[in-house]
């Protein structure tokens, strides 16, 4: 008994409760969790057949596991993928990106308002062994036409960008990567599919860090690709040799965040829209970057390709990194830390924690300075979020 066969054009909301539940004979309505390291064949045949992928089943959970397998359906249901590889962290999976679709001689074009993990992963170790990289304006779709090379294979952005919730236009961007025979890679972490398909819009693969809005309340870390099986089968051959893996564990804890992740994304527009809202107002604030404000700069964009602005607000304070880091100490309620996509807001200090690897070059380019503050806005009450602020900006 399962829930695989399940009527066609169902609904996001319950996509994220439904898709690729299963069911042993046991008749469990919770997904089952499959903690074993391996799985036992009837046979020597059997075994034969399976580790040549002549039939279809479980050997080893480096690379085959029920539980990890049906997280990978739910998110490729939800993305409108054909397939998804889950790994061990997002980190991990945009490695498995690069190492399963990326040769030495090959060049990358990626926006330079990434994640910094992203920009030390591709500048330090895709560039050793081989591969160029050029870094254009998310923003500016001309700038991507303009980088491109006769080896240009990959096109890479976050939409919106972290931490200046920049907002790419996937479909332009799309266009100019297919007529240069690259392909395009969105991280999608902000808004998850609730919010936006990028493979909708004209993407090739997406990749999500499942450690943020996917589980929702900061407990695992876990990663994935999605895209159609073509695209994906590459990335699964490197995940398969070298073992960046998802646990069982942690895939069944993300099954679980991904019941509820409708409900928390439109709950974490809402509380980010008004916080936003707010900032605008303070004496102390310079400027506040969040796409569901008629103020940002892609705002119209935001309004077409998203279903909501996101749940994360970032704000440049007069008095640079020193009035930053007093309102960042300042909060009593609010987590210091920089993960995001927690139920608990949380608040980080971009140019000194995620981007503090980067050189100051580049992030002047990529425009993080040094009185910007980024805040995952939570569930939380707003008036206990606003009072929270306000013993710093005060």
């Amino acid at each position: 008994m399962n829930d695989h066969d399940l009527p066609e054009g169902l609904h996001p909301d319950t996509l994220a409760i439904r898709a690729a539940t299963s069911r042993t004979e046991y008749g469990e309505h919770s997904d089952a969790m499959y903690l074993t390291s391996s799985f036992c064949v009837g046979s020597a045949e059997e075994a034969s057949l399976k580790f040549t992928n002549q039939i279809p089943g479980y050997i080893y959970s480096r690379f085959t596991n029920p539980t990890v397998t049906a997280f990978e359906e739910r998110l490729a249901a939800l993305e409108g993928g054909e397939r998804a590889i889950a790994t061990a962290s997002g980190m991990s999976a945009i490695l498995a990106l690069g190492m399963g679709h990326l040769k030495a001689g090959d060049h990358v074009v990626a926006s330079n308002g990434l994640f910094g993990a992203t920009i030390q992963l591709f500048n330090t170790y895709f560039v050793k062994f081989g591969v160029e990289i050029s870094y254009v304006s998310a923003t500016d779709p001309a700038a991507w036409q303009a980088a491109v090379r006769p080896n240009t294979k990959l096109f890479f952005l976050e939409t919106p960008s972290n931490p200046l919730t920049e907002v790419a236009d996937i479909t332009a961007i799309a266009e100019i990567a297919h007529a240069s025979g690259a392909i395009l890679a969105v991280d999608n972490c902000f808004c998850t599919p609730i919010l936006q398909q990028p493979l909708k819009l004209g993407a090739d693969l997406v990749v999500h860090s499942a450690t943020k809005y996917l589980d929702g309340q900061g407990r695992v870390l876990g990663g994935a690709v999605v895209g159609s099986k073509a695209l994906i089968e590459p990335v699964y051959l490197f995940l398969r040799t070298a073992g960046p893996s998802l646990s069982p564990f942690n895939a069944w804890v993300l099954l679980k965040g991904m019941e509820t992740l409708p409900l928390r994304m439109r709950a974490h527009c809402d509380n980010a829209l008004k916080l936003a809202q707010w900032l605008e107002t303070q004496p102390q604030v310079e400027r506040v970057f969040y796409p569901g404000l008629p103020s940002h700069p892609q705002h119209a964009l935001a309004q077409r390709q998203q279903h909501g602005g996101g749940g994360i607000v970032s704000f440049e304070v007069r008095g640079g990194r020193e009035a930053a880091w007093q309102i960042v100490d300042a909060v009593r309620l609010i987590s210091r830390t920089a993960n995001l996509g927690d139920v608990r807001s949380t608040i980080t200090h971009p140019a000194s924690t995620t981007h503090g690897r980067v050189t100051p070059e580049a992030r002047a380019a990529a425009g993080i300075r040094e009185g910007l503050i980024r805040i995952s806005v939570g569930l939380e009450h707003l008036d206990d979020l606003i009072n929270d602020l306000k013993r710093g900006l005060g």
